[in-house]
């Protein structure tokens, strides 16, 4: 079982960046797949990023392709989200997820574990 503790959300200005951490407890950390995911008010949560055990292999979703790096640092249990560019419509509540399996999906349903989330608001 692994517990996730995310930080670093905030307000920020179109354009802006800011990035998030995503701290797991446990030391089994470098067996889980890690994703990012994100709910807006009255929107379905959505798939914003994955990485794979290693960290060799990472996945975005298309609204965030080339704006949002995703890595991690199995020494410190640590999962991290760089988002640059920030637009309006990236304002939502983000929450990151580990995943026990060994194929990195986009499949909220795939990830057991969740985090309480941090809000991101972007302002125009």
């Amino acid at each position: 079982q692994v517990q996730l503790v995310e930080s670093g959300g905030g307000l920020v200005q179109a354009g802006g960046s800011l990035r998030l951490s995503c701290a797991a407890s446990g030391r089994t950390f470098s067996s889980y797949v890690m994703g990012w995911f994100r709910q807006a008010p009255g929107k379905e949560r959505e798939f914003v990023a994955a990485i794979s055990r290693s960290g060799d292999d990472t996945y975005f979703a298309d609204s965030v392709k080339g704006r949002f790096t995703i890595s991690r640092d199995n020494a410190r249990n640590t999962v991290y989200l760089q988002m640059n560019s920030l637009k309006p419509e990236d304002t939502a509540v983000y929450y990151c997820a580990a995943n026990s399996g060994v194929v990195v999906t986009r499949t909220p349903g795939r990830y057991a574990y969740w985090g309480q989330g941090t809000q991101v608001t972007v302002s125009s």
